[in-house]
């Protein structure tokens, strides 16, 4: 019977090590989130339901633990943006293609290359690098989290992958110390170097399976007639913990998102399709909106979303972080209507010292439109 470990572990060598031992032992291992508070941990172990606990002293077995199937390797808790979060199944064959595969997008030489992971490993993004650096036995630096000066320092030692957030990618003095950036977890802002690779993917699809807005070796995209982005691929989940499948007959997951092809057949993801904004019967894609409200001068940060409103439905409003002094309403609407019309132009400005984000990276925008809704 082959068992779920939960690796109950800070990001380290530790976490690596108990990480192989489980994938030698042909059990599943699932990363538990060091940062949760107890309430949302203790849900999460009810809902995994693992067999076995590995800490930093030892370890033990669970009360109740449901078996995993023959050949899976992975659950992974998404994040709950959208909803209760959910246990992705990822299985040996799906973490392998999936690391064979961007690893061959990269061109990856394990004798020459190295791997920075400071991602959180509870997240596909940041466990996928380190199960990359096992599968194709390339060198590894495991951090505890993302610090500017220590990853500098690692680059100093030899690093030349390293997967970011664009957070933290901004926080970088020389990003051209790495031969390669991955960049994912929300929509890059300002100019990328020509090292930085923009990635798209979910915790359902194993990380990420476009790479610049071309599949990756093995991955298949298409577009719906709704516009809905779908992607096939032997990278992708097996189900849900709970034993769903999202996928389709065919092999197809449907990803929520809306994208379309740009004339030179690459992957343009305009959002997740409930982030859509309705204002006064015109629709506005926060990603269209955001990118010119970035070209305001002293813009560090920018999200927008829509918020109920009586009179157009919902109307867009901008949540900003500045550096120096905030332009006013009039300034940004003046520049968004000069690039996508009046009905896109936000009615309303609000100032925050940072956006509110998932772990991954993600601008929470529930959360925006709790706190514009409470005041």
């Amino acid at each position: 019977m082959r068992r779920l470990v939960a690796l109950d572990l800070a990001p380290g060598p530790r976490f690596v090590d108990e990480l192989q031992r489980t994938l030698d032992d042909g059990d599943a291992a699932w990363p538990v989130d060091q940062r949760l508070p107890p309430p949302a941990r203790d849900r999460l172990f009810s809902l995994l339901a693992p067999s076995v606990v590995a800490t930093v002293d030892d370890r033990h077995a669970l009360a109740d633990g449901v078996p995993t199937d023959e050949g899976d390797a992975l659950v992974v808790a998404t994040s709950g943006t959208t909803g209760d979060p959910k246990g992705v199944v990822l299985t040996a064959s799906a973490v392998e293609a999936s690391a064979r595969s961007t690893s061959a997008r990269l061109g990856v030489d394990p004798t020459r290359d190295r791997w920075l992971s400071c991602l959180p490993l509870a997240h596909v993004g940041g466990l996928s690098v380190v199960m990359r650096a096992l599968l194709t036995g390339t060198p590894i630096e495991v951090h505890p989290g993302f610090d500017p000066d220590a990853a500098a320092a690692a680059a100093g030692r030899g690093a030349t992958l390293v997967s970011l957030v664009p957070t933290a990618l901004l926080r970088l003095d020389r990003p051209e110390a790495f031969r390669k950036i991955l960049l994912g977890g929300s929509k890059p802002f300002g100019t990328l170097g020509a090292n930085t690779v923009v990635t798209y993917g979910m915790t359902e699809t194993g990380s990420g399976v476009v790479y610049d807005g071309v599949p990756i070796d093995g991955a298949e995209v298409a577009i719906g007639t709704d516009g809905e982005i779908a992607v096939r691929g032997p990278m992708l989940l097996r189900a849900y913990r709970d034993g769903r499948d999202p996928k389709d007959a065919d092999g197809w997951l449907r990803t929520g998102d809306i994208g379309s092809f740009d004339r030179h057949g690459r992957l343009v993801v305009h959002g997740r399709a409930d982030e859509c904004i309705v204002t006064g019967g015109e629709k506005v894609w926060p990603d269209a909106v955001e990118a010119v409200v970035r070209t305001v001068p002293g813009m560090v940060e920018v999200a927008v979303s829509g918020v109920a409103d009586r009179e157009w439905g919902e109307r867009v409003v901008a949540f900003v972080v500045c550096d120096g002094p905030p332009p006013t309403l009039d300034t940004v609407r003046d520049h968004v209507r000069a690039e996508l019309g009046a009905f896109a132009a936000p009615r309303e400005l609000v100032l925050l010292d940072a956006l509110p984000r998932t772990a991954s990276g993600k601008v929470r925008r529930r959360a925006l439109r709790d706190l514009t809704e409470a005041t």
